[in-house]
């Protein structure tokens, strides 16, 4: 077993330990199960929101808390004296993560279509599209927070902080029609609220917006750059 595949398995079983996963995985669920009465049979609207949510939790709370605290304890900066790098835990970290927002997506599909009869996705490889470009853009921007932030706490503070008014605009705590025009249109284009808006055209058929998934891949690349630029190993 390579030094990579040792480390892969050690942080999966302490991703599975931290009570910030099961957080992230209830959440979703919860709100899916709440609201599940006032929806219909064929509904694609809850479960899009629902995912949003569980990948906006993973992204924005786990992603930055993690390897924050991971720099606070001086982890990344012991490994840099092993075979083992720093470049090859924060890797490890957001396949694990990834994988993770996968699992908490594929609960949260399986629970819709099973038990409330939500539609199955209708195109399939758009959605794959749509999660893959959404979900690098909120990891992005949970690099950025781990960046900055001077502590695991503090990166856990700014996350939560930051994902309640992005939930708000993207349209995951109220319908959009309830919102004030300007505020809609603010949220359509934060991160959430093009991952929701993109995972529901996949999800009900509806023709795949290439800005959308365009704007996504910016925020991506760029967040992700200035992330990289002011990322810190110690």
């Amino acid at each position: 077993m390579t030094g990579f595949s040792k480390l892969a398995k050690v942080e999966s079983k302490l991703l599975l330990r931290d009570p910030s996963a099961i957080f992230s995985m209830a959440v979703p669920l919860f709100i899916l199960v709440i609201f599940s009465g006032g929806t219909s049979p064929g509904d694609t609207a809850l479960p899009s929101m629902s995912m949003t949510i569980a990948v906006g939790l993973v992204g924005l709370y786990m992603v930055p808390t993690t390897l924050a605290t991971y720099r606070e304890r001086g982890i990344l900066r012991r490994l840099s004296t092993t075979p083992v790098s720093p470049g090859a835990l924060l890797s490890v970290q957001l396949i694990l993560q990834l994988v993770f927002a996968l699992l908490a997506s594929a609960v949260l599909v399986t629970v819709s279509v099973v038990i409330f009869q939500a539609a199955l996705p209708a195109r399939a490889v758009a959605m794959v599209t749509a999660f893959l470009l959404g979900t690098s853009a909120i990891f992005a921007v949970g690099l950025l927070i781990a960046a900055t932030a001077a502590s695991g706490r503090a990166a856990n503070g700014i996350g939560v902080l930051l994902y309640f008014p992005l939930a708000f605009l993207g349209g995951l705590m109220q319908p959009k029609e309830a919102m004030p025009e300007l505020l809609a249109t603010i949220g359509e284009f934060t991160p959430l609220g093009l991952f929701r808006q993109a995972v529901h055209d996949a999800w009900s058929g509806a023709a795949t917006q290439p800005l959308l998934l365009a704007i996504m891949a910016v925020y991506a690349l760029l967040i992700g750059l200035v992330a990289a630029r002011f990322f810190r190993w110690e």
